[in-house]
């Protein structure tokens, strides 16, 4: 029997936790239409350029490109529509209150199935100057070759 909480990573979005430094992260849902899912299913998402934005009491995702789903014909989407995310009121205020004051961002970073829905990941996100790129890449290397080291004594 399959776990219902079992992620399956449908769009990964690579460069978000290079550009960006991550402080939290909140599962969302999102509203599709039954073409994009099919699309998404088959691997047809990016999620690379693509942002959050807080619209009154609501939030969209901007950019998230959905290849058209050949069998639908006619019912297709637009590719690069907004579409909304799912959350509670009180996480909209909360969320839209750092955005505005701390300047921060709000950047999708991946995009799974949990049981037989789409769920999104979206990060609260401040941006990186480039010397702190760098940093981030020696840090990664430190903690790559310490696994390394730590393996080989085994």
């Amino acid at each position: 029997m399959k776990d219902p909480e079992a992620k399956k990573n449908l769009c990964l979005n690579k460069t978000a936790r290079y550009s960006y430094e991550i402080i939290e992260t909140i599962e969302t849902g999102i509203v599709l239409g039954g073409p994009e899912v099919k699309s998404l299913r088959n691997g047809g998402g990016n999620i690379k350029d693509s942002y959050a934005q807080v619209r009154g009491a609501e939030v969209f995702l901007n950019n998230f490109h959905i290849s058209p789903y050949a069998q639908a014909s006619i019912f297709n989407y637009d590719p690069t529509r907004p579409r909304k995310l799912l959350l509670h009121r009180r996480e909209i205020i909360r969320l839209a209150a750092k955005v505005k004051e701390k300047g921060l961002t709000l950047i999708p970073l991946s995009l799974y199935l949990k049981g037989n829905r789409i769920k999104v990941e979206l990060g609260l996100a401040k941006g990186r100057r480039a010397h702190s790129k760098k940093e981030a890449i020696k840090e990664r290397d430190i903690q790559r070759e310490a696994a390394r080291e730590v393996k080989s004594w085994r």
